[in-house]
Formats: structure tokens, sequence, C-alpha cells
């Protein structure tokens, strides 16, 4: 792998970062014991399988042309012990200090001359499960870059792609630097084409945009602290409440995050807001087959119905706008802001970076994403795979946002909140699992639910 130019969105994530404001999403992966597996031996294992992945040695460097642009290129010092480091926790309950320690690690921007990724491998007794915290700046991926990235560290995917290399790849024939006039004509059809979606994203972001910039508990000024916290769910019991109340997995999930927004607000002493927190809802733009470097984002916005006092309510609400989002399209609307980025000129994301970032918050109050995991069971050295939050990064001058990924029969719910604004974000998770579980009863139960008043 050689030079690789940053694509636009991937150049304007890397501009965004500040030290108060990292711009690196992760993931906490959490795994059982196996007898015989020490943590030396864990952690030989995570640097070996890490500098076996090619992405991971690249590294970003600015380049003469185009002017402001900047590409990957292999860090020819690499050394993979800066980036892969054990850290202890210590006595008690061993998922609340990984949480706990993890927030930490989360808060420290990564090194702008390196390879802009780290794990760490963090255990309690020998003999007792143990965590791994993959960063990975978004620049380098998005979420489902970052899942295919990150799998590289498992016993299963490990050895497929030990046996691929074995194998060797199928030879390419050599293709003329030249392209062909007819690709000529399909790429100058396809940009004008994304200019004039660009355009329509502009105009809809201007009428989208929020003049009135109120602080709520979403939108307080940021500290660049970090706190994290996980909820888990039943995936049977949201296929049955999907199969029950229609719509997608997605469109419960989305009303399950309002609702425990509702709880969390009431128990604070805050009535609902005259106007529903908005969410920023990304969606992928990556076509089965194709290329996976670079990100390929778009997002929907949603308000959500943290007004409505009845949980069903809250779903219908939910997927009647999830629907007209999807009817629209991930290239229109102003979610789909990030198609704008692939039309700048690297100046622009240069220079222009600092008004992006503050101008977030006229769009969306908080995230909200959900990141595919393979459905196979995973493992580490022998240690299966029990549980993997994901968590989201956080725009600047908001507080919170929220990740979920389905695996083993749980949905893992991961939320990272600036951590003076939300100290109180494991009251949070645990609400979502209340409104998840007063949801299932509901719809599957036979109770009726008293509203959240």
């Amino acid at each position: 792998m050689g030079t690789e130019l940053l694509a636009p969105l991937d150049l304007a994530f890397w501009h965004l970062e500040s030290d108060a404001h990292p711009m690196h999403l992760g993931a906490l992966a959490v795994f059982a014991p196996a007898p015989g597996v020490t943590p030396p031996h864990v952690l030989e294992l995570l640097r070996t399988r890490a500098a076996a992945i090619p992405r991971l040695r690249m590294c970003v460097r600015d380049v003469l042309l185009p002017v402001g642009g900047a590409a990957w290129t292999v860090d020819k010092d690499f050394d993979v012990h800066r980036h892969v480091r054990r850290v202890a926790v210590g006595e008690g309950d061993f998922m609340a200090g990984a949480t706990r320690l993890a927030g930490e690690l989360m808060e420290q921007p990564l090194g702008r001359g390196l390879p802009p990724w780290q794990m760490y491998l963090i255990g309690g007794a020998d003999d007792g499960p143990f965590a791994v915290l993959v960063k990975l700046h978004h620049a380098l991926a998005d979420g489902m870059r970052a899942v295919a990235i990150g799998a590289g560290i498992f016993d299963e995917i490990a050895a497929t792609t030990a046996r691929s290399a074995a194998r060797g790849r199928p030879a390419v024939p050599p293709r003329s630097w030249l392209p062909d006039p007819r690709e000529v004509a399909g790429m100058a059809l396809g940009r004008i084409g994304e200019v004039g979606r660009a355009l329509g994203v502009g105009a809809s972001v201007v009428r989208a945009g929020r003049l009135d910039l109120r602080s709520t508990a979403f939108t307080a000024p940021s500290s660049g602290t970090r706190r994290l916290a996980t909820a888990d769910l039943d995936a049977t019991a949201l296929q049955r409440i999907r199969r029950a109340e229609g719509g997608t997995a997605n469109d419960i999930l989305l009303a399950v995050v309002a609702g425990a927004l509702r709880r969390w607000m009431a128990e604070r002493g805050e009535a609902p807001a005259a106007t529903d927190p908005r969410a920023l809802v990304p969606v992928s733009r990556r076509r089965p087959g194709g290329a996976v470097s670079g990100n390929r984002l778009s997002a929907y916005l949603l308000d959500l119905p943290v007004g409505a006092a009845d949980p069903r309510e809250r779903l219908r609400a939910v997927r009647g706008a999830m629907d007209r989002n999807k009817a629209a399209g991930p290239l229109k609307g102003a979610g789909a802001v990030a198609v704008l980025a692939d039309q700048l000129h690297p100046l622009a994301h240069r220079f222009g970076a600092p008004l992006a970032a503050n101008a977030a918050r006229m769009l969306f109050d908080l995230l909200v994403t959900s990141v595919p995991l393979p459905r196979s069971a995973l493992s580490l050295g022998g240690c299966p795979l029990s549980a993997l939050y994901p968590m989201a990064p956080l725009a600047r001058g908001q507080s919170l946002a929220v990740a979920l990924s389905t695996y083993g029969g749980r949905v893992h719910v991961g939320l990272v909140a600036d951590g003076k604004a939300l100290p109180d974000l494991d009251r949070l998770a645990g609400a979502v699992e209340e409104e998840f579980e007063e949801l299932r009863e509901l719809v599957t139960g036979g109770r009726v639910a008293a509203p959240v008043s």
C-alpha cells in the first residue's frame, strides 16, 4: 500500500479535530476468560494481528497537490508497541471499572504524527474477563469500515486472512493510466449529478438550520471530558416487538432512545422541551462489493418524540418520520450534509473546519447510530467475545452520542457523553433498559403501561 489521498469527507473529519474535541470513534469489546490464556499472551496476539492489518500502518501527511490536501502514507517507523498497550482496572466490579477507564482513555486525542489508532487491553484478575478498547480516528474509518478493520484481531477473521494470504491473490491485468473515454464521460456526468445533489442539500441545510440555540443537556459547552455507559437489550424481544408493531428494528431502538430521554429528563426534574431533540441518524452510502476505503456517509434527521407520553405513540411517530426520510433517500435533505464535503476543495476543509464544527448545533442535538457486526461467534486467543459496545464521537458543543450493535442475541448500547455536562450518564443507560422492557411488556405481555409524566 503506497500513498492515497484522503477523500474529502475524511479530510473534513481530520481538520474538525482539536485537543478538546477528539474525532475518534471506538468500541469496547468484552471477552470471557479461557483456560490457560494469560494477559501477556493476549497482548502479544493483539500486537501481532494489529501489525498485520495494512491500513493500521498508515499515517496522514500533507501534500503539495492538491493544495491543502493530505494523503495516507505508510509509516516507515511504525512500531505497534506505540499503539497497543495494557492497562489494569482496580478491584471491584470489572465492567464498571473497565467502562470508567475506557472513558478516561477516550478523552485522550490520538497522536497526529502516527497512524491514528490505539488499542488497550483492559484487564482485572488474570483469570477473569478482560476487554479491548479500540480507538480509530474518524478520518480512518466510518462505522462499517471500523468493523472491517477491527475484525482483523479476532481468531476467525485472522485465520481466514492468513489462509488467503498464503494462497496469494489472483493476478490483476495491468491497466493503462489513461482512462477509457467512456469512463471519462461517465465520471463527468456523475460529478455533475453530485454537484446538483449538493446544491439541493445545501438549500435543505439552510431551511433546517435552527437559529434558536438555547443550551440544553444535549448541547452544553464542551469540556473535553468523556464518560461512557452501557446498556444491554434482548434481541429476540426486539424482533417480537417488530413483528407486532411493524417498522424496522432501528425504528424501535430510536423510539426506545426517545423514551429513555423522557424518563431521564423527568428524573432530573426537567419537563420535555417544547421542541423535541433532533437526532442525526447516519446512513452508509457504501455499495455492496464496492470500495471500502474512505468514509461514505449520509444521514437522516429525526425529531425524537420525547414529548409523547405513550410508548406506542412514540414508536408510530418515529416509524412515520423514518419512512418519510427513506422515501426522500439518503442523498436528499439536510441530514445529507456530508455530501457537501465531497464537493469542497481541500483548502475549504482546512480553513473552514472551525466554522463547520460550530455549525453542527444548528442541525442536530445528539447522534444515534447503529453499527452492524458479524453474526458469527467471535473470539480472541480462544476467549469468546461476550459483548461489543460501539462508541461514536461527539460533535463540538454536543454532549451525547448513542451507538448500538447486535451480537450474540443481545443489542449492546454504548453511550458517550461529555463528562461534565452529563455526569449521570449511568442513569440514562438504565433508562434505556427500562424503556425497552416497558415497551416489550406493553406489546408482547398485554400490560398497559403507565405513561411517564
